[in-house]
């Protein structure tokens, strides 16, 4: 495990739940992606409303059922990382928003291996 502390910086990306990447649900592919390449972790979210860019809305209610729920992954990284990850994101991330701020670390602690 590595170890995560201090000053650390937080990456939010902004996608849509039909957002694919070669056949598979973007969030998916990137979270693997970032797993296989050593990152410390991805935290997916699912929204139930939201508008982006083209100023469209996308809502769970039911009358306005929409199939492009916003979906937000939250990376918290190194700079180092951070540095590693932009190239990733350029490559499969066509369209969504992007943010980076500095974050303070407090606690990242793996709790006991799974039997």
């Amino acid at each position: 495990m590595r170890v995560l502390d201090g000053d650390q910086v937080l990456i939010r990306i902004f996608i849509g739940e039909s957002d694919r990447w070669k056949h598979q649900p973007l969030e998916t592919a990137l979270v693997e992606r970032l797993r296989r390449e050593g990152f410390a972790g991805a935290t997916v979210f699912r929204g139930t409303a939201g508008f982006g860019a083209h100023s469209v809305l996308h809502t769970s209610a039911l009358l306005e059922l929409s199939h492009d729920l916003p979906v937000v992954i939250e990376v918290v990284e190194s700079e180092d990382h951070v540095t590693r990850l932009l190239p990733i994101l350029e490559e499969m991330v066509h369209e969504g928003l992007v943010t980076m701020e500095k974050v303070r670390v407090l606690k990242y602690a793996a709790g006991p291996a799974p039997a």
